[in-house]
Formats: C-alpha cells, sequence, structure tokens
C-alpha cells in the first residue's frame, strides 16, 4: 500500500509541473461576460513573467474599457509601461510569516467540497520551472464546486491564457488577505466582480484551463498579504497550507444569489 502511494503521489507531481505562479504587474486585458457553467473562451495571455503567487482572471463587468497592452492600461489596472519582467512582490520570510499570522486567526473552508483538510498536501516551496510554485494544489475531478475559503467580496475576475486560466480574485472583509483561485472550468453562475461572498459559498467549478495538464484537474489556491494600494495583482505570498490543514471542510455548497 505505501508504495502504490508513493507512486500515486509521483504521477501527481510530475502532471503539475506545468502549474506555475503568475506574472505580477500584467496588463489586464477582461474578457467577455462569465460563461455560467460552460468554461468561457481564453483571453488572450498578458506578457508573462515571474512574480507572486497570484494568476489572473476577468470575466465579470470591468470597471472601465481595457486598451490593448500597447495603449495603456484602464484606470486601476496596472500600467502598460510596466516592465514585462517585474521583481517578486514577494519581498522575503518578514512578509511571509507576518501573512501567516494573519491567515491564523480567519475562520476558513477548504474550498474544494469533498476535500479533507489532513488531505492536502504541501505545493508552496516546490520548484515550477525556474520558479517557485508558492501555492497549493488541491486535486479534484473537474466540475467538483470550488467554494469561498472565508468571508468578503470578489475583487476581480481575470483570465489568463497561459497562466492561471479562468481565475478569481477574493479579498477578506478587511481587505489585507487576498485569496486566489486558479484554472477553474467555469465560474459559478452571477459571479461578479465586487459581489459580496461568505464562507462556503459556491463560486466555480475544479479544472484544467491556462497551463494546468488536462489530465490532472486541480485546484491552484494561493494567499498574499495585500499592500497598501489593495492591488489586486500583487502582495506577499503567503503559505496556505498549515491554516487549511485547520479548516472546516467544505461538504454543502451556498450559492448565495
Amino acid at each position: 500500500m505505501k508504495v502504490a502511494g508513493a507512486l500515486v503521489l509521483a504521477v501527481a507531481a510530475l502532471l503539475l509541473q506545468g502549474c506555475e505562479r503568475e506574472p505580477v504587474r500584467t496588463v489586464v486585458i477582461p474578457p467577455g461576460p462569465p460563461t455560467g457553467f460552460e468554461p468561457p473562451p481564453q483571453a488572450a495571455a498578458a506578457p508573462q513573467a515571474p512574480a507572486v503567487s497570484v494568476p489572473q482572471a476577468a470575466t465579470g463587468p470591468a470597471p472601465a474599457p481595457a486598451p490593448a497592452p500597447e495603449t495603456g492600461a484602464p484606470q486601476g489596472q496596472p500600467p502598460a509601461s510596466t516592465p514585462s519582467t517585474p521583481p517578486p512582490a514577494t519581498t522575503g520570510l518578514v512578509g511571509d510569516e507576518a501573512g501567516a499570522q494573519l491567515l491564523a486567526t480567519r475562520t476558513l473552508m477548504v474550498p474544494v467540497v469533498g476535500v479533507a483538510p489532513d488531505a492536502l498536501a504541501d505545493h508552496y516551496d516546490d520548484a515550477r520551472g525556474k520558479r517557485v510554485h508558492e501555492a497549493i494544489d488541491i486535486m479534484a475531478p473537474a466540475g467538483r464546486p470550488v467554494v469561498a475559503v472565508d468571508d468578503g467580496r470578489i475583487a476581480k475576475l481575470f483570465t489568463s491564457g497561459g497562466g492561471g486560466g479562468l481565475t478569481v480574485y477574493h479579498f477578506d472583509p478587511q481587505e489585507q488577505l487576498a485569496y486566489y483561485y486558479a484554472h477553474l472550468q467555469s465560474y459559478a453562475p452571477g459571479l461578479r466582480e465586487g459581489a459580496t461572498v461568505r464562507r462556503g459559498e459556491l463560486i466555480g467549478y475544479v479544472g484544467s484551463s491556462g497551463n494546468a495538464d488536462p489530465a490532472a484537474p486541480h485546484l491552484h489556491f494561493a494567499v498574499f498579504r495585500l499592500g497598501p494600494q489593495k492591488n489586486w495583482w500583487e502582495g506577499e505570498a503567503i503559505n496556505p497550507h498549515a491554516a487549511l490543514r485547520k479548516a472546516a471542510p467544505a461538504q454543502v455548497v451556498a450559492t448565495g444569489r
């Protein structure tokens, strides 16, 4: 049995090698509105570059029209003049430790229905190409419900064609932490930017959009501590594994809408 378990873990690790973190200061090109249960078309990928643990996706109504990267970005979005290879937003252990202490004070729920807290594996420090993962991957069948890990609001819906695919950025009620859900198959019906969500509320479905291997559908889940500007695309990466191991399992899905 131990040999079989080790073989399963080895195969899963091999399939997850393409699951990398996203660039931080990419120009946002919002795709069309959410399509409910059907996977929406992929938007053009923003310029890729190393950065934080947080990929990006947007299918909800954008606050202003978003021009192409060379013509500038809408107000409130990362500027078009930002270099394609910005420095990582994570600045070291001080921010990570402070963020972990903050995350430990939150009452969380495992973001994938039917996954037990003690079944979560820690992939935070795993290598993804030349980068560090800075997230955990929660393996689950495609279409499995994904729920909000905490109360708060939906800060951004963003689609990254070559990275996290269909993604959600979710701020906690005090807007100190951002929760990031990537590789979704689709959003929950009616999910929109600015919407208030409750812990355990349905926000989407497990998939393999972006650079995930279709043979290994999973939720790429990351947490980062927001800076003073509250920018959804940057922050200090936090390892969510310890906090989620103490979280409540998600068994009942609340739609909230």
